[in-house]
């Protein structure tokens, strides 16, 4: 065997037995070093894309030595099926592991809905929480439109296809079925808070109007558990999990980098704005109907 080849499987055989310690270390029952850990996901900005966050979530589930997760919230809301995929997930990892929300500066709207799936919500007295509910905006641009000589003309399959169009006013007719489809989302959402809180309908409904509270007004009428900081949920997860205190190790990953728009929106928004802006000169008008639709919670 040539020097050439030697290196060579040196080479594989260290791979795969690193593969292998990595995985004790990150799926073992308590780690390889039988070090017991917390995880720790920060959960930013505006919810649209989060196929990054599932695939955390995923990876703090499966990895044995995690006892519990501490979900850092600072999101105002964003969109309703991301906000509903990462919350169905947040649901299989509380099935298998304690799970503890600290809110930070704001968790409304979607970003309350995520943390309805928690076992325990601690927040500060200042944070904005609640705005439980959904809303969908549209521009009506038809005047201005009108003073720039502007005319659409649209051609479509059936009488609702152009609903929410900026070119002219909505009918009644399409008021009420998007009205009745963002009552159905809203009830979906009550819904999800009412079963992850634990909560009666009737004393909790009244309060699902789109209101935000202070956290210390959330604590009074059961939304949030307990006031805190991150150091508190920390500890309180600590010691869902039969834990004696805060363990060393916090598994926290690694947020990506990421622009602003995408920092601020997600990675799949910043990618459909810079579609957009590419747009721009053809179907400007088009594309600033797509900016209205995308957000619900």
């Amino acid at each position: 065997m040539n020097r050439g080849m030697k290196i060579f499987l040196m080479v594989v055989v260290l791979s795969i037995l690193s593969s292998f310690f990595v995985g004790l270390l990150n799926r073992g029952s308590t780690g390889i070093f039988g070090q017991e850990a917390l995880g720790l996901l920060k959960i930013e900005g505006v919810i649209v894309d989060v196929d990054w966050y599932m695939e955390q979530v995923e990876s703090l589930r499966l990895d044995n030595s995690v006892r519990a997760v501490v979900l850092r919230i600072n999101s105002p809301g964003g969109a309703v099926a991301p906000t509903q995929e990462l919350y169905d997930e947040l649901l299989k990892l509380r099935e298998e592991k304690p799970v503890v929300v600290s809110m930070g500066t704001v968790a409304a709207s979607g970003g309350y809905y995520l943390s309805s799936a928690a076992d325990w919500i601690i927040c500060n007295p200042g944070t904005l929480t609640g705005s439980i509910g959904v809303i969908m905006q549209f521009t009506n641009l038809e005047e201005m439109f009108g003073k720039i000589g502007v005319r659409g003309e649209v051609v479509k399959s059936g009488e609702y296809k152009d609903m929410g169009s900026p070119y002219r006013e909505m009918t009644q007719d399409e008021r009420k079925l998007l009205y009745d489809m963002v009552m159905d989302i809203r009830e979906q959402f009550v819904e999800a808070v009412v079963s992850g809180r634990q909560l009666e309908y009737e004393d909790v409904d009244p309060y699902f109007d789109g209101r935000v509270f202070s956290g210390r007004q959330a604590l009074e009428i059961g939304l949030v558990d307990e006031l805190g900081n991150v150091n508190v949920a920390l500890e309180k997860a600590a010691a869902l999990a039969g834990l004696p205190q805060v363990p060393s190790r916090i598994v926290q990953p690694e947020v990506r980098e990421r622009g602003l728009l995408s920092l601020l929106f997600g990675r799949s928004f910043s990618d459909r704005m810079d579609a957009v802006i590419d747009r721009l000169g053809v179907d400007g008008f088009g594309a600033a109907r797509e900016f209205q639709l995308w957000r619900a919670f």
